[in-house]
């Protein structure tokens, strides 16, 4: 039987009492968490998807995985890259920031694909020593639905996600921030008419990121970024 490649899936920590339909016991307990449709996405694509906890030492965890998923959520804490705060829109988590800055820095160490989503985008280019613009509100699809076609993105020629998708895509959006300064070794490879980062890749490693939410779409399960992802982890 042919070994399924094992991706790591990071989220985000909530409490109890943060959860709808929580019983009001378990209101002080902490609750480990990320949408499915990750997972699904993963799992479609013939690998198997692991969920790391915020409490685990990303660097012994990224040993034991074959490829990596950063997922979208929150602000990133505008302090990593050197800004003040400008909005509190969504309040950062220093503890999942630790986390998955750890686990890209660990991904890159080690060379093993890398898949960032959303926040993930933004994680990586931190993570290279890039910045972010903190809210670009005209941008963001929030109030429509999570797969809804907004607009398109237009990939540069000579990348993977050209490769992928071809000359151009309709994605959603459902993001209020973006890339700015583009992190070390990493380019932009897809762009929204409005000049907002939608693609960015490495210029020497497996590492592809998308500001969009392929696994909200409904197309999720043949998307061919998860494939990427799957079939990269499983030549090692």
């Amino acid at each position: 039987m042919t070994t399924r490649p094992l991706i790591g899936l990071p989220g985000r920590r909530k409490a109890g009492r943060d959860v709808a339909g929580m019983l009001t016991t378990f209101a002080d307990m902490q609750i480990d968490l990320y949408f499915a449709n990750y997972a699904k996405g993963v799992i479609a694509a013939g690998g198997l998807p692991v969920h790391l906890p915020i409490d685990v030492d990303p660097l012994l965890i990224i040993d034991r995985l074959d490829g990596l998923l950063l997922t979208g959520g929150t602000d990133i804490e505008p302090s990593l890259y050197g800004a003040e705060s400008e909005t509190d829109i969504y309040p950062p988590e220093p503890e999942r920031d630790d986390l998955e800055l750890g686990l890209f820095k660990g991904a890159v160490h080690r060379q093993i694909p890398v898949l960032g989503i959303c926040r993930g985008q933004q994680i990586v280019n931190v993570g290279a020593g890039g910045t972010l613009h903190q809210d670009v509100p005209p941008h963001s699809g929030v109030g429509h639905a999570a797969d809804a076609e907004l607009h398109e993105v237009t990939l540069e020629p000579d990348s993977i996600l050209r490769e992928l998708y071809g000359a151009s895509v309709w994605v959603n959006s459902l993001h209020h921030q973006a890339v700015d300064t583009v992190g070390e070794d990493l380019r932009v490879t897809g762009w929204s008419a409005d000049d907002v980062a939608e693609g960015l890749e490495h210029t020497s490693l497996p590492i592809v990121c998308v500001q969009w939410h392929p696994e909200m779409m409904p197309t999720r399960d043949t998307d061919p970024i998860f494939s990427w992802l799957v079939e990269a982890a499983g030549r090692g």
